[in-house]
């Protein structure tokens, strides 16, 4: 079914798609905290396919299709063919023939793409090597609720030219917000992402001044999964990378920050800003919840 629709970086919406997504997230949030029955989709099964190992992206997947009156399948590599070199195009085909939506967490980018092109179900990219999508929907949503509208604020991205990084880029356009990535040199994002969005998106060096007057501040690890034995190298040259207290000095009056988690405290960011009570870390962490189930509901309901 070609028609069928897919949510596998955050271009597959449009604005005005994904800040009505924003919204309904939030109103879900509402609804689930009063208690509300939001078994909208009894005998939903949602198929969960699990490369890289997770705890938010499980945990938030798996509650969130349960809350819809849905089930959800996790599915490891250790236990389907997709891990003993079954074609994806075939495993595709097969899992969308018994389930109504699959989540897929795994590393080539290309691989959610192949999937998604032979699925007659929505496929949702719960993160590859390359993009981050729903990480951002939580990102966003809580500048949302605590800022309301990001479009013409100025974010400032620390570290790594990652999938984050990468679905930050797409979040400026998106968003019609203005980005500045501080990394070290060597490890910015990918040069014709850099390219298709340079009226909003600058490579800064300098932390210092990328993140002068940053009504938002974002960052993540220094090392991805996959990346563990360049750990120690990674430390030395993000050392200078630190989000904390001094350099929200720097970022603009009332700049939040943002960490997607794990963290690694005294790392990419430090425990004081971690530990903050004004910190709004563990709402963008909870968000990932609301606005997953908002983004089920919209494709299960597009798919009907």
């Amino acid at each position: 079914m070609s028609d069928t629709r897919h949510f596998l970086t955050l271009l597959d919406f449009s604005p005005a798609e994904l800040a009505q997504l924003l919204q309904r997230a939030i109103e879900m949030k509402r609804e689930h905290r009063a208690g509300a029955d939001q078994r909208a989709f009894p005998g939903t099964v949602l198929g969960m396919i699990f490369a890289k190992s997770s705890t938010r992206t499980r945990v938030s997947f798996e509650a969130g299709m349960a809350q819809l009156g849905g089930h959800a399948m996790f599915l490891s590599p250790h236990d389907t063919q997709l891990g003993r070199g079954e074609p994806v195009e075939d495993s595709a085909r097969i899992i969308s023939s018994m389930v109504d939506i699959v989540m897929i967490r795994t590393f080539g980018h290309d691989i959610v793409e192949r999937f998604a092109a032979y699925s007659r179900v929505p496929v949702i990219n719960a993160l590859t090597d390359d993009y981050h999508p729903c990480q951002l929907l939580a990102d966003m949503q809580t500048w949302v609720e605590h800022r309301g509208s990001i479009a013409g604020k100025s974010v400032c991205w620390v570290g790594d030219g990652n999938n984050m990084c990468q679905s930050y880029i797409n979040a400026a356009r998106q968003f019609d917000f203005e980005l500045r990535i501080a990394c070290p040199p060597g490890f910015e994002p990918d040069p014709d992402l850099l390219a298709a969005n340079s009226d909003r998106v600058l490579v800064e060096h300098d932390l210092a001044t990328a993140a002068s007057g940053a009504d938002l501040v974002v960052t993540d690890v220094w090392a991805s999964m996959g990346q563990e034995d360049e750990q120690l190298e990674r430390a030395k040259l993000f050392a200078p990378y630190q989000v904390n207290g001094e350099l929200m000095t720097r970022a603009a009056s009332g700049a939040l920050y943002m960490h997607c988690l794990p963290a690694h405290r005294g790392e990419e960011i430090s425990a004081e800003l971690m530990d903050a009570p004004d910190t709004v870390i563990w709402d963008e962490a909870e968000n990932r919840l609301h606005a997953q189930k908002a983004l089920m509901e919209t494709l299960l309901l597009a798919n009907r």
